[in-house]
């Protein structure tokens, strides 16, 4: 194990270039199933969560290599098993995605329920639903989701009852090789949706609609391969906005889409930030103090869950009170006991927190308790005065490519160093 070390209290300066969407990269992979014949993936952030998918993809059959440190290529021709690893599935939230997959191609799959981040229930109801009205069959037992088509695939009209990320992803997966018109009406918007989309297109796929809340898909009887470059990460860049703005400081944030970033860069300059678009980056400073603003979280196009946790840890350091709802996960909060031992002022009632600002953080030995909370971590760590160490980064490795390179070539004082079994183990416990 590994804990990054950070001297805070260090304005950032210089420009930091955003890796491939994890978000998108999650979906895509899976959706490589599909297609018969080689895809050529562009953009990949070499994350933990990507080697865990290779790792299943290899185990089912398919053929996987890096042609190049950010090109990808997925050959699933030779796909031999619809029965992952039980033990490598229950690692991963997105590991639900192969029955989407393994359903279009195969018919039939065998799938653990999801893992991951530990942010509260992760009901797949709106899934199966989607997965009943295009003909499958699904039974839940003892954690594995079974899931078969007795007559085939089917097109179908799926309303969801609630927008959800993962299941307008994982129904559009199966639905682009049901025969016919399948309409999936209250479905989620976010980039990574249309990315995900436009891969399948890019293949062959009949997808319309998506970033809209009524995507329409013709099935189609094969996919052939192709090559595809993921689109930019907005929540990567979004922790680098909210980094910037908790040091203070002048940067550059290189390879972003300054649309897909609107809905979290509009909080930040309500703050006092000032951003600069271009083309494809942004220009972030922050040199005067940071005021206080309210924050809740909500599906796109409103402020992203993943970027709650950063904005939390930043408005810390206003000047001011703040109210920071989250209206998407339950267990997010679970980190600011964390940022408290850093000398935070935050008071969690159910899904809001009351932020009291403070004029300055504290190093202290901290850890990580999922991706974004270890996120936020780093950023209270770089403001802070003193010495900040930080366990459980295994969760930030998840999701960040090179954070502490990146953060070292804008002027941080951060290293990662090894953490004897002894010292994890006493820490995590």
């Amino acid at each position: 194990m590994v804990k990054y070390v950070i001297n805070g209290g260090k304005p950032l300066y210089g420009s930091v270039t955003i890796s491939g969407a994890k978000n998108a990269v999650l979906g895509i992979i899976p959706a490589a199933l599909l297609v018969e014949g080689v895809c050529r993936i562009e953009n990949v952030p070499r994350i933990s969560d990507v080697s865990l998918w290779l790792d299943i993809l290899t185990y089912l059959g398919a053929k996987v290599r890096f042609v190049n440190p950010t090109t990808l290529e997925i050959d699933s021709t030779s796909l031999r098993r619809v029965d992952p690893d039980y033990d490598m599935m229950r690692r991963m939230r997105a590991s639900y995605y192969l029955i989407g997959a393994l359903l279009g191609r195969y018919g039939t799959a065998r799938v653990a329920m999801p893992g991951g981040c530990d942010l509260g229930d992760r009901p797949i109801d709106q899934h199966i639903k989607g997965f009943q009205v295009l003909g499958a069959k699904i039974d839940v037992r003892n954690g594995v989701v079974n899931a078969s088509l007795p007559m085939g695939l089917r097109a179908g009209h799926v309303y969801f009852d609630k927008v959800s990320v993962g299941a307008t992803i994982n129904v559009m997966l199966a639905a682009v090789r049901a025969p016919g018109l399948t309409v999936l009406e209250n479905a989620a918007k976010e980039p990574h949706i249309v990315d995900v989309a436009n891969f399948l297109n890019s293949m062959g796929a009949d997808v319309r609609g998506a970033g809209t809340d009524v995507i329409k898909i013709r099935g189609v009887s094969k996919l052939r391969g192709g090559t595809y470059s993921i689109i930019p990460d907005q929540i990567e860049a979004g922790t680098f906005i909210a980094a910037v703005t908790a040091t203070g400081g002048d940067i550059t944030i290189n390879n972003v889409i300054p649309k897909h970033l609107d809905c979290i860069t509009a909080k930040f300059k309500e703050m006092g930030v000032t951003i600069l678009d271009k083309d494809d980056a942004i220009r972030v400073i922050r040199d005067k103090p940071i005021i206080r603003t309210n924050v809740k979280t909500l599906p796109y196009p409103g402020f992203p869950t993943d970027m709650q946790p950063q904005i939390t840890a930043v408005l810390c350091l206003a000047n001011g009170t703040s109210v920071v709802t989250e209206s998407i996960w339950d267990n997010r909060f679970r980190y600011v006991d964390e940022l408290r031992r850093m000398g935070a002022q935050i008071q969690v009632d159910g899904k809001t927190a009351v932020i009291d600002a403070v004029t300055q953080l504290t190093g202290a030995p901290v850890c990580a308790c999922d991706l974004r909370a270890g996120a936020a971590l780093v950023i209270a760590g770089l403001a802070a005065k003193g010495h900040t160490e930080i366990t459980g980064v295994h969760h930030i490795e998840r999701g960040y490519e090179n954070l502490v390179e990146k953060l070292q070539m804008l002027g941080a004082e951060i290293s990662v160093l090894n953490v004897p079994d002894a010292e994890a183990v006493f820490r995590v416990g």
